[in-house]
């Protein structure tokens, strides 16, 4: 089973406004295992940022401006992506930028029927709990001292190490349960000590007694079923 962490920067929070992508980050993992092999690319959005947008992700406008356009990365990007499963932390915003992109570029665009929101897996397994990134690297011990800004591979690798724990922390819970039941039915088999058999033997006193008591009985089922009743 291959999955795909993935995670964008941008210029803003609204492609229909105009905003663009500026960088991507993906993050191979393979039966729940990264692989090490990753995608990375910087994105020359073709527009002006605003400093509080800067400041967020770090990337100038003229650190970006060498940088190729999405028309010219697409075909890498889908290469890499292919139609496995995407792993997005609040997924519906990167993809609305992602389609966005590939649509501006004529490519064929991403399926959400592909997408695993981990956003919405933080809410439903802890609710009451704030789900962002940094909060869950604390929840689950993943270092994120390097995420002095946002970054798209960085980010993508913190949310990797995020979204195994999460899959890894529901099936220790299983294997508790799993556990117990074990527990209880060996419980349920502990050898109990054999008595010897009793025998329970007539006197001719009730013997007598039980005969006189039977012939009492009148239209009684062994009498009715007799052979010699027939």
């Amino acid at each position: 089973m291959r999955e795909i962490v993935l995670d964008t920067e941008t210029t803003g929070l609204d492609p229909e406004n105009g905003d663009r992508i500026v960088e991507i980050g993906c993050v191979e993992l393979i039966n729940h295992i990264p692989t090490g092999k990753t995608y990375h690319q910087y994105i020359n959005p073709e527009r002006s940022m605003s400093e509080e947008v800067i400041a967020v992700h770090g990337l100038t406008e003229e650190f970006l401006s060498d940088k190729p356009k999405f028309s010219e990365i697409a075909d890498d990007f889908l290469a890499f992506v292919g139609e496995d499963t995407l792993v997005i932390h609040n997924a519906p915003f990167d993809m609305k930028f992602l389609n966005f992109e590939l649509q501006k570029a004529n490519r064929p665009l991403l399926s959400y029927e592909h997408v695993l929101d981990t956003l919405v897996m933080a809410r439903q397994k802890y609710p009451g709990s704030r789900a962002n990134l940094n909060e869950l690297c604390k929840r689950f011990n993943v270092d994120a001292s390097r995420r002095t800004v946002h970054g798209a591979l960085l980010d993508s690798e913190l949310l990797a190490d995020v979204y195994l724990a999460m899959i890894l922390d529901k099936e220790l819970k299983f294997g508790q349960v799993s556990e117990k039941k074990e527990k209880k039915v060996s419980l349920q088999n502990v050898s109990r000590e054999t008595l010897p058999a009793r025998k329970f033997e007539l006197s001719p006193e009730e013997e007598a007694e039980h005969t006189a008591f039977v012939l009492k009985i009148k239209n009684n089922l062994w009498e009715i079923n007799s052979p010699e009743k027939a």
